[in-house]
Order: C-alpha cells, then structure tokens, then sequence
C-alpha cells in the first residue's frame, strides 16, 4: 500500500477516483504544524529558529495519518505545488518521522488522471529553498505581528493589530478616502448636436470638440452662462463635412487569468470579493475542473492549445480558429507560483455540460475561466472606425464616432461591452443641417473608494503580495476592523484606521512603505530561488525594526496619538461630561471622572434628536402591559448599543432582557430545522436574523429575510444594505 497526502479532503477524493488499490489517499486538512498562539515562538538569539507545534485540532489527524505511514510502503505528499504547499509537505515530512531530504514529493497543476499518472511517475524531493521562503515569510510576520501589536495596545487602543502587508494595504485605503475627504467638486459643460444629411432622412449626434482650432479639455466650459453663449453663437454658423477618417480596428482578446486578473475580472463581472473568488476557484480546482489558482504565469499548456482548437471548429466552424495557437509571455517578475495559467482542465467540458453538477457560484465562475481561456485562442474582432468632423462656420468644430463590429471573433464567446454607433454615408464637404443643440452640465466626480478588484490591482502594481496573499490580506484588515465594505461593496477605512497609519508612516515607515515592503518580497524571491539565504534576510530587517520600538516606547505618549474630544453628554451616573475616546472599534463615550467612574457608552447608542425619545415614548406605551417571564416584574423599553429593547423593571436582581420585534420582518419558518422562526438578534457586530430554536438549530442571516427564495438555487433572500440578494454566498444572485 502507497499513502498519498493531500491538504484538502475534497482533493483526496477527486484523486482516488483515478488511482487503483494500492494507493491510499489521506488528508492533513491544511497545516498541520504552526506557531504557537500563545507566544512569539521564534527564538530570536539563535538565529531566528522557529518553535513548531501541532495544534490540538490537527493532533488526531497526525496520530492517523502515523498509523498508514507505519503500514505504508511509500509515502507520497502531494500539497499544492506554490511555498505554501512546499512548506505543508515539509511540516508532514517532520510531524510524521520522515526523512525531510529523501521523502517523495509530486507536484501537479491540475487534478486529471494523467497529471497525477504522470507526477506520480516523476516524483522529487521536498524543495527546501521554498521552505525557506514561505518559512521566513512567516517568521517576519510574527516578528512584526508580536512586537507591534501590544505597542499598539499601549499607545492606542487594546485589540489592535499589526500586520507587514495588511498595513501596506490599509494605507492605500486610508490615502484614497483622504483624497476623496479633499476632493471639491467642479462643474462643467458639454455641447451636444443632432445633425442630418440635406434630406434629413438620417440623423446623428457630434459634440463640440474645438473653438477656433483650439481643443476644449474636459473644464473648459465652466458655466450655463458659458455654454448658453456658445450655442447662440453655433446656432447662427452653417454646416458641412469637415473631414472624415474610415480605418478598420482590432480588438485583440484579453490574456489568460492569473489569479490577480481572475479576481479582478470576477469581483468586477459577477461582484465577487477576492476571497468569494478564491474559495470558489479552490474548490473548482478540487473538484479538477480547472488548473491551480494561484499563478503568476500567462503560459497554456500544448494539451489545451490543441483542445481548445479542436473544439472551436467543431462547435463553431473554422472562421473562429486560429491558424496557429497564440501564446502570452509572462510580465510578472518572478513569477514562479505554478507553471500555467489558470485554465479549464479539459476545453471540451463547456460550463453548460458541467451546470448541473456545480453550485451556482461555482458554476458562474467557471463559466468566466472557460469563457476567457478558450477567446485567448480566437481571432480578434475587427470594426470599422469613422470619425467624422463637422465644422461650424469658420470657428467651431464638432466630432461624431462610428464603429460597426464586422466580425465578432472571440466576442462570440467572452462578450465584452463595443458600443456601437452607426453613421449615415457621408462625403467631404457636404453640407448638414442642424437639427437641435443643447448643453449639458456635468461635476467633477472624487477618486472611488477601492473595491476589491482595484486594489487588487493596486497591490500587484506596488509589487506588494503574491498570488496567495492577496484574498486573505482584503479578508484579514475587513476582520480586523481597519476596514469596512461600504453599500456599494467598495472598501473605506475605519477610524481606528486613520490612527494606527498615520502611526506607522510617522515612526515605522517601513512597515507601511510601498517600496519597502515591495523590495521585501523581492528577497523572498530570491530565497526561494536560492540566491539568498533567509536568516539574514530577517536579522537585516529585525535589528533597525527592534530598535526603533523599544525608542517609541520612551517617545510616544498615548495622547499625542488619540486625542480626547469633548463632547455635550452627560454621564447618567456621576453626572460628570462625557468625552469621546477612539478605540478598536471606533469612537465611544467614556465619563471624565475616571477611574472614579467607568462608564462608557457607545456612539450608536444615545439618541441622537428628540424623534428618538418620541419613538421611545410609543415603544413604551405599546409594551406597557409587557411582564417578565422570569420574575413578575414589568418590563421596561431601554435603550441600548443596537437600539431599543425590552429590560426587566426588576435589574439588577433579575437581568432579563427580550429584543423588541421588527414590524417590517415577514414570519419566516427556519428553511434548515423547519421548526423555529426567524427573528432579529444582535451581537457586537450589529443585528442579525437567526432561528428561534438556537442552539439546536443555528441557522443564521447578516441580511433581513424578505420571505422569498433565489430563483436560482431556492436559497432565502435578503435585503442587504438596500439590496436584494440570495443569503448563498455561493450563489452570487441579486435582484
């Protein structure tokens, strides 16, 4: 028997359905050793050894995997082929007694019968140069995680923490919203004309471009007053064909995904987060339906070259195929991640044929990488450009485009928004008539906020992160509460955000320093390529960091960095003014008389105007006949962090409290244990909608249940943020 390692349990199925018998394929479920939680766990005097452990949760899964490896002839790891993967199998190789430098490794990048035949018939050893860089990667954010974390808990708020590309990516985030905070607005004008042929049989719309031979930049007309003058004055000229420019124009298709490219394509396209995406994309490699996510590379295999031709001419006749396969050169220095581009495994299995055999999501993506991988390999489209320019009189000229699309090429099957215009058979000199003119005013919009795709993008073009880093860095500065998705699923900071990067950039630049952090992925690089060795790497980086820490210790008191704010309230217990402190999570109410009075109350929770205490007020009298349960005591209406709700009159010697019904929510019956109701909750993250008979039934929503269910996977839908959309995350419905 030959024991095969895999990191996902749904990897290890897909990969026994092509091997006989003799193989067992087992899964670790991830890492199996990590750093402790509970400790740096990096001994810094001795050259930065880290001190490994094996988690509670991983300590069955390694007895087990211990007692196949024991009966085992061979043992085979088979983790992903990127630092990550190299690094899981190394940790097997010393958590299960192996040895490190002769223990057989395969690697693939896609999961088909003949590339696990043919890895299994190339195996090599674990490569260590990769271990080293995914192990002084780690190594460096615990250092920097351990060490900053508690000087932020100090001089800022407790809670908070540090990360070496998290922080990079907050900064970016916290810079555009002040760039959107500076931003002011300007108005300006466009001047537009519908015009005709002599026989006004056809009519087009052209724009004024030019005054007196001079071009208007986007500003130039800055008032109504401004463009009113402008149309009086065109009104008065004649019209003619000044000049007309008919050229034919390719549009070429786009690369292959990388997994930047697929997580901005996606996020933009079908309104997937970067970790929505990934996750998908993990378990459509599992299954082995597409090559491995996480790639720099825009290289396709000769297999899927000669596939996808052969599909083309069947499917949609020889105009759609190229006379040779096109292929893409890689621009990303250091791309190394895997060998291919995100593809299809098999260019026949069209995402109609695989529809219902995955989840909604799943599928929607997987039509996006098949739809992409196989127009990489069509014909470009081609159009016919006109641009024609009218001259009125001797002074204004105006400019009308044209483009017909006269072949679709690979539009035919990755469809990609070409606005077309038609233009009516024209002819130099040829006068026109001016049907209508009008002016329209526009303002100067501010920088977007980031969405996940531009930021993405943004990452990749500071050279910060690598393919496996991106999601989880979005995911991480979200969870952490540097960051929120605001109604539009676009990335604004909080305010605890603006404090810790204005920190950072004042007196650890960098930590949040774009070349900085750029040039330290570059050593990774070259650690993992063998140019470099890692301990020095790290002992460079460490020594100045340390350093520096231990003086801002001395340098920095917390005031200078979180000013206190005065505020109107008054503290319901002392009767002392209340002042507003920032914290982990954003500003609150804190009563000055401390340490003599702890009180605090949250922002969200005081009333905000006298319609608040009238709301109140009917809240009171429509619970006024309301007892406790537990007590017999009435029950009054309180006001809280999360709104109003019903508390016992009895506190504190009963502390029963009951939320206060949404009139606005439907009565649901749970869809998973179809016997409790849906009702609104709350936790420190805000309110929620859960089932009735929690624990036994844990069923929950961070939307408001409408009552109706997705027309595509049956799922409940809920109104988030405005928006109707399916409680699937897979799913990726919205109405």
């Amino acid at each position: 028997m030959n024991l095969i390692i895999v990191e996902s349990p749904t990897k290890a199925k897909t990969i026994s359905k092509f091997l006989d018998r003799e193989y067992v394929v087992e899964s670790s479920f991830g890492h199996v050793r990590d750093l402790p939680k509970s400790k740096m766990g990096v001994d810094i005097e001795h050259e930065f050894q880290p001190e490994y452990i094996v988690p509670l949760k991983s300590k069955k899964t390694i007895t087990k995997l211990k007692g196949l490896a024991k009966k085992a002839d061979e043992v085979i790891l088979a983790s992903d082929e990127d630092r990550e993967g190299e690094a899981i199998a190394w940790h097997l190789s010393e958590s299960l007694g192996l040895d490190a430098k002769k223990a057989k490794r395969i690697v693939f990048h896609e999961i088909t019968k003949p590339a696990i035949l043919e890895a299994l018939s190339h195996p090599r050893h674990i490569d260590s140069k990769l271990v080293d860089a995914q192990q002084a990667r780690r190594i460096l954010d615990r250092l920097v995680g351990y060490e900053l974390s508690p000087f932020l808990w100090k001089k800022v708020a407790k809670g908070l923490s540090a990360g070496r590309v998290q922080s990079v990516a907050v900064r970016l985030i916290v810079e555009r919203e002040r760039e959107i905070q500076a931003f002011k607005q300007e108005e300006y004008w466009s001047i537009k004309g519908d015009f005709s042929t002599a026989s006004e049989k056809e009519k087009f719309e052209a724009q004024l471009q030019k005054v007196s031979d001079k071009s208007l930049d986007k500003l130039a007309i800055k008032s109504q007053a401004e463009a009113d003058d402008l149309i009086v004055a065109i009104k008065k000229e004649q019209y003619s064909i000044l000049n007309i420019e008919n050229k034919r124009s390719k549009k070429n298709p786009p690369t292959p995904f990388t997994t930047s490219t697929l997580q901005q394509t996606a996020n933009n396209l079908l309104g997937f987060s970067a970790k929505q995406t990934m996750t998908l994309a993990q378990k459509l490699y599992e299954l082995g339906h597409i090559t491995y996510m996480r790639t720099d590379s825009l290289n396709l295999s000769d297999k899927f070259l000669t596939e996808s031709k052969e599909y083309l001419l069947s499917e949609l006749g020889e105009k759609y195929v190229l006379d040779s396969p096109r292929r893409f050169k890689t621009k990303s220095k250091g791309a190394q991640e895997a060998h291919e581009a995100i593809r299809p495994t098999a260019a026949h299995n069209s995402p109609e044929s695989l529809k219902d055999k995955l989840e909604p999501g799943q599928y929607r993506l997987y039509r996006l990488i098949w739809q992409r991988s196989m127009a990489t390999q069509m014909p470009e489209a081609i159009l016919d450009v006109t641009v024609v320019d009218i001259a009125a009189g001797d002074k204004y000229t105006f400019r009308s485009n044209g483009q017909i699309l006269q072949f679709d090429g690979y539009l035919k099957i990755y469809p990609e928004k070409t606005k077309e215009q038609t233009l009516p058979l024209l002819e130099k000199g040829q006068d026109l008539n001016l049907l209508a003119i009008s002016g329209e005013q526009h303002f100067t919009n501010p920088p977007a906020r980031y969405s996940d795709a531009s930021l993405v993008k943004e990452l990749e073009k500071h050279g910060i992160g690598r393919p496996s880093t991106y999601a989880p860095t979005i995911s991480t500065i979200i969870d952490r509460n540097y960051v929120f998705r605001d109604e539009k699923k676009k990335l604004g900071p909080t305010d605890i955000a603006f404090v810790v990067i204005d920190l950072l950039v004042a007196h650890f630049k960098e930590i949040v320093d774009y070349q900085f952090t750029a040039d330290m992925e570059g050593n990774l690089d070259e650690i993992a390529e063998g140019k470099r060795e890692w301990v020095p790497v790290i002992d460079d980086f460490y020594n100045h960091f340390h350093k520096n820490l231990e003086n801002k210790y001395k340098e920095i008191m917390k005031t200078d960095i979180v000013p206190e704010e005065k505020s109107t309230e008054v503290c319901e217990k002392c009767n002392s003014p209340m002042i507003i402190k920032t914290g982990r999570y954003g500003k609150f109410l804190a009563c000055s008389n401390f340490p003599e009075c702890r009180n605090i109350r949250s922002m969200k929770g005081k009333l905000e105007s006298p319609k608040d205490e009238t709301h109140l007020k009917e809240l009171a009298e429509k619970y006024k006949d309301q007892v406790c349960e537990k007590c017999g005591e009435p029950m009054a209406v309180k006001n809280g962090k999360f709104g109003p709700f019903l508390g016992c009159s009895g506190y504190p010697k009963c502390k029963n409290i009951k939320n206060i019904g949404d009139s606005d929510q439907p009565e649901i019956i749970c869809p998973k244990c179809k016997e409790g109701k849906i009702v609104k909750k709350f936790s420190r993250r805000g309110a929620f909608y859960a089932c009735s008979s929690y624990p036994a039934c844990k069923n929950a929503y961070w939307g408001r249940p409408t009552g109706e269910k997705c027309p595509d996977c049956g799922a409940l839908l809920i109104d988030d943020k405005g928006g109707i959309k399916c409680s699937d995350k897979g799913c990726g419905y919205e109405a």
